[in-house]
């Protein structure tokens, strides 16, 4: 959803800093790289620390390097299947980094104390979930097929999640995170199920609707 309605406000904020980048010689790659090292700096060493709010305005000051290096390879001609490739690969890692680094904060290690069982549960079903939701899409489209469909795309769940845990790291209470991410949880699971179930009619159509036969993926 929010893809749909704020695609056009960042390509026109950002398409500025983008164009200076490229005068300066930066590759699309080398900002999704250092993106990617920002965001998983600010949820892994801060996050397990209980520094919520300072590891949430870390990671938002790296993570429109998404937006960003998109548009500098619009704007340089240099759209690849490679950059496609490297730049989903690293979305994957920075998530992971995110709700790690939430795992970590209930387990309770380094300054933050209390371990919260429920915290790292749904942490870790937040990001199996994620994962698989962000697989089902890249798999069709793998299959000639289309995925595009479902309640929590990725950016609305990134966007959740970092909205409730910086506030949590300022004044509101462990409780709403939990109650957000088991919100997450679910819709991650709805997405998945729509996923399946919009492929499964394609592939019907197309006559493919057989059993499967087996699996390549590493």
């Amino acid at each position: 959803m929010l893809n749909r309605f704020a695609r056009a406000l960042f390509t026109r904020l950002f398409t500025p800093v983008a164009r200076l980048l490229l005068r300066l010689g930066i590759s699309p790659d080398v900002v999704t790289l250092v993106g990617t090292l920002g965001v998983s700096v600010g949820a892994l060493v801060f996050f397990p620390r209980g520094d919520l709010f300072t590891g949430t305005m870390v990671i938002v000051a790296f993570v429109f390097s998404d937006t960003i290096d998109g548009i500098m390879a619009r704007m340089s001609g240099r759209s690849s299947s490679w950059g496609a490739y490297l730049d989903s690969t690293l979305d994957r890692v920075g998530d992971a980094a995110v709700f790690g680094g939430l795992v970590l904060y209930f387990a309770g290690t380094g300054e933050h104390q209390g371990h919260n069982q429920l915290g790292v549960g749904l942490a870790l079903l937040c990001l199996v979930l994620g994962s698989i939701t962000s697989y089902a899409r890249a798999r069709a489209e793998g299959l000639g097929m289309k995925a595009d469909v479902g309640i929590a795309e990725r950016s609305d769940r990134l966007v959740a999640i970092l909205f409730t845990t910086g506030f949590c790291g300022w004044f509101v209470p462990d409780a709403f995170l939990l109650g957000v991410m088991g919100l997450l949880a679910l819709a991650s699971l709805i997405t998945i199920i729509q996923r399946i179930l919009y492929v499964r009619k394609q592939a019907l159509a197309n006559g493919q609707g057989g059993l499967a036969v087996g699996s390549r993926d590493a």
